[in-house]
Order: structure tokens, then sequence, then C-alpha cells
């Protein structure tokens, strides 16, 4: 069997990517699998690092504001377009997958397309509530849609094949036990909030927890918290805490990142983050309550979209970014902090989103394929 996967840019389309990679090998552990992303973006590092083969296409996206600097980078977008569809081919020509599967970012693309031509069966994996124009368009002559949010189906063109499958999570979210995860960090009974950003931090998180940290310790709630900054909050936090005189609080542990993070979300009882799809499903595997702060400018304002899945499912707050104010959080976390009947209901209504069989739903939908391609 020989499987190529294309995708890249960010964790989001990196990590189901390669948890697609690693339920394939878990079926046909001799399976070939063979990577194909930007040699400049994330996936560089991370698939090598993870073990697999990986090949390079230059790929960029076309940016819809016109300033002076985005039109020399959709000039560069429509070289790389002529360039990377070129090379794309020859790799897939060369390599003669079964099935190339794309999980989205710029490579998902060229790759695809290539294998469209070549006559190579093709899948796609949409990752947000709201498909992306490239994931449509691919879905039109894509073998199977794989689909993380019942929401995107009726998003996508009436000929698409898209089938209900879930994200893949690490499997250590689903393992933690809530009350050792507690102990592990020291909490107790204590309220704990685990805020985060993402690798790169969020400013908008980050200008207001330092006053928000500094509001429930002074309050008589009973709060911990652990908040992550990521590498664009490293010359503001940490000294915002030091000027507030609370940076040596053994209530709060801040840091550029969350490297046990499936400990720290199996003990929190309240997470604020922004609203990436690996993020919510990670939350809907161990079932908690959250604070939700869509990033505005992703594209499609999917962030938006992924939220409102579990806020309408009264899993999760969700609060538009330009909505946030210390005040607004602060009234969120003390109303919750009170209601812990709330809290409890938000953790089951989480919960009750994740399908707990995704790996199978992917693998099905990737057999069914190969299957359909043997006997044709």
């Amino acid at each position: 069997m020989k499987i190529m996967i294309a995708c890249g840019g960010t964790g989001g389309h990196i990590n189901p990517a390669l948890a697609i990679a690693e339920i394939i090998r878990s079926h046909v552990p001799d399976a070939d699998i063979l990577f194909v992303g930007t040699p400049d973006g994330m996936e560089a590092e991370l698939v090598p690092k993870a073990g697999y083969k990986m090949e390079h296409v230059n790929a960029a996206g076309f940016q819809r504001s016109l300033s002076p600097e985005n039109i020399l980078r959709n000039f560069k977008a429509i070289g790389y377009a002529v360039s990377g569809g070129n090379h794309a081919f020859t790799i897939v020509k060369n390599f003669m997958p079964d099935l190339v599967i794309g999980t989205g970012g710029y490579a998902s693309a060229p790759v695809l397309n290539a294998a469209q031509w070549l006559g190579v069966p093709t899948a796609v994996h949409e990752q947000n509530a709201y498909p992306g124009v490239t994931n449509k368009l691919l879905s039109r002559r894509a073998s199977a849609v794989m689909m993380t949010f019942e929401a995107a189906k009726d998003l996508f063109p009436a000929s698409a094949k898209t089938v209900m499958t879930g994200l893949p999570v690490r499997s250590g979210m689903t393992r933690k036990n809530r009350e050792s995860a507690r102990r592990q960090l020291g909490v107790g009974d204590s309220m704990l909030i685990v805020s985060f950003g993402g690798s790169q931090g969020a400013k908008c998180l980050n200008d207001l927890m330092p006053e928000i940290m500094q509001r429930h310790l002074q309050s008589d709630m009973d709060i911990r918290h652990i908040h992550a900054y990521g590498k664009f909050g490293r010359n503001t936090v940490p000294d915002e805490l030091q000027t507030r005189g609370i940076a040596d609080d053994p209530r709060l542990r801040v840091t550029e990142y969350i490297h046990d993070m499936d400990i720290c979300l199996a003990a929190a009882d309240l997470v604020i983050s922004r609203a990436g799809a690996s993020t919510l499903c990670e939350l809907e595997a161990i079932g908690r309550a959250s604070i939700l702060i869509p990033y505005p400018t992703a594209a499609e304002n999917h962030q938006y979209h992924n939220a409102m899945v579990l806020g309408k499912a009264g899993a999760a707050i969700v609060i538009e970014q330009k909505d946030l104010t210390a005040d607004v959080l602060y009234q969120h976390i003390e109303s919750l902090y009170h209601d812990p009947e709330k809290r409890q209901a938000m953790h089951q209504r989480a919960g009750a989103l994740f399908l707990t069989d995704t790996p199978d739903r992917i693998w099905n939908t990737i057999s069914g394929i190969l299957q359909n391609a043997s006997n044709i």
C-alpha cells in the first residue's frame, strides 16, 4: 500500500495528517507513506521528526487585501502555482500512490490536483466547520471528503462525497484521568483555569491575562491559573506580571509553552483559548467547559464557525474578539466559578460531541476507497 499525504502551514493541518498516518500504519504496518509539504512550513520539521519521508513543493496562498506588499506576494504565488504544480505532478507520477490524502495547507492543492489529473484516487480531510475555497474545489473530484463537523456538509458542493469522521486527537488526551492529573499539578480543590493561544500566543489574551489573574488573586475565589503566552508574548507578559507583583504567586503558572498539555487539560475546570479545530476536538475528547475567542482574521472566519458548534451545544461560551474586554472575560469566569452545576453541564455537553470511533471511521473511509479502486 502506497499512500501520499499532502499537508502544511500550521499544526492544525499537520497534526491531523500525522494522526491519519498513524491510523494507516496501525492497520498496515508496512504501508509506504510519503508526505508532501512546503520547504519553509512547520511540516518540514515535524514530519521527518515523526519518522516519515517527505518531499517538498513550493506553494503559497493568494492575499485578498491588495497592499503593495501583498501584490508582490501574489505574483510570487502565481509563480509557485506553475512551478509547484509541475513539481507536484512529477512527485505524484514518480511515487504513483494508491491514494492521495490532503489535510489542508498550501501544498494540498497542487498535489491533489496532480493526483486527480493522473487518475489517482484522492481524499480530503476538512478540519473546520466552514471549509476553505481550496477544499471545496478539490472535493468535486475527490473520492471522499472527511469532515470534522457536521455543519460543514451543506457548504460543500452537492456532488461531494462527504463522510463524518471527526478529527483524530492525541491518544493521551482520552486516557488521562482527571483526579490523577489534578494530583500531579497539586491544585487540590481549587478551580483550575488553563488559557493559551497556540504556539505563537494570542495577543488579545496576553494583554488581558495579567489583569485577570490579579483580580482573581485579590478576590475570595480559590482559583489556580495556568497560562501559555507563546512566542509573541515572551517580551511582555512576564514583565507585566512583575510590574503587578504577582509573578511569583504559587497559584499561577505562566510559561511560553505548556509541555504537559494533556495533563493540564485533564485537570482543568475551565479552558480559555482560540477556536482551532484540533483544540476544540481535544476539549470534546476530555469533556471540558470553555470560553472561546475565535481568531477574527482566520480564513473564511472558520474559527468563529468552529466555536459556534460548541457554543450552540451549550458546551462553550463564545466571545468575539471585538467584544473582548477584561471586564467581560472576568464576569464570565466569576459566574462559572460560582455555578459549578453549569460548569458540569458544559463538561457533559462537550463530551457528548466527541466521536469516540474517529480512527475507525477514517480507516473505513480509506480502505473503502482502496477497495473500490481495486475493483475498477
